[in-house]
């Protein structure tokens, strides 16, 4: 559901950031209707759990989420990035319900997910506040900053999943500038680290689980994801769907294929 979402969302304005939102579906599913203790009738609810989404090209899929979850009718998920709509196409927590943080530079966001940590242990309300960060995101020095610390503080409230799906806007992440072994970097800088199959929901809910109980550390969920993941026609692409045109062509052919 979140998928063809996803691709209604995209497919109403005929172009975004398709490859990076379809590679963390089963992330958001799993966080949005298992782990997060969340209110969509209450969406500023005190106490609540956070998600901070710091590589903010991939708000529809957060969008896509938050109409499944019940935050908002799915009809206005067709309004993206239109004059006077709700839902810029990075997210904007003054504009969109449930969106707990605002989308600004690739590597702020991490930055921020940390501060709500910190503010959360002061007002000891028991919040976990996770962060999804891209891979191509994770060559920013602010991530690496905030990283460090992070374990300085022994944020075991904060835990930051890495889409590792290897591209990004110009090419492949080890061309460009490769982050490997990326999970040994965040383990080098104090975190807890664990690396799973980021388009498996078993995986990814054990590594949650095994979170909870670790104290005294931030963790790191690297994920090893496929961007486009779900759909063959964007999957097929390679890093050319970081943000692509999406046909009405397309558009049928994909929610066909996911409709199978």
């Amino acid at each position: 559901e979140i998928r063809v979402d996803i691709l209604k969302c995209i497919g109403s304005i005929g172009v975004g950031h398709i490859g990076g939102c379809l590679s963390i579906v089963e992330i958001l599913a799993e966080l949005y209707f298992k782990h997060m203790n969340i209110d969509p009738q209450n969406p500023k609810m005190e106490g609540r759990d956070r998600l901070v989404c710091s590589k903010g090209h991939a708000g529809p899929a957060i969008y896509a989420a938050l109409a499944n979850r019940g935050y908002f009718s799915k009809d206005i998920l067709l309004t993206l990035n239109q004059s006077g709509t709700s839902l810029p196409s990075h997210c904007d927590m003054n504009k969109t319900s449930g969106v707990d943080m605002t989308a600004g530079s690739l590597g702020q966001g991490f930055s921020c997910a940390i501060g709500m940590a910190i503010g959360s242990r002061l007002k000891k309300d028991n919040a976990y506040i996770y962060a999804i960060i891209g891979d191509g995101e994770s060559q920013e020095g602010q991530i690496w900053e905030g990283a460090m610390y992070a374990a300085q503080k022994k944020l075991s409230n904060l835990i930051a999943f890495c889409d590792y799906n290897k591209m990004q806007i110009d090419g492949l992440t080890e061309n460009v500038c490769g982050i490997e072994d990326v999970a040994s970097k965040f383990d080098a800088f104090g975190f807890n680290t664990v690396r799973v199959n980021g388009n498996d929901e078993e995986e990814i809910d054990r590594a949650l689980c095994e979170a909870d109980n670790v104290k005294g550390r931030p963790t790191c969920i690297v994920m090893d994801t496929v961007k486009g993941e779900g759909v063959s026609i964007f999957k097929n692409m390679g890093f050319a769907n970081h943000s692509c045109n999406v046909s009405a062509e397309q558009l049928e052919t994909a929610l066909a294929e996911l409709e199978d």
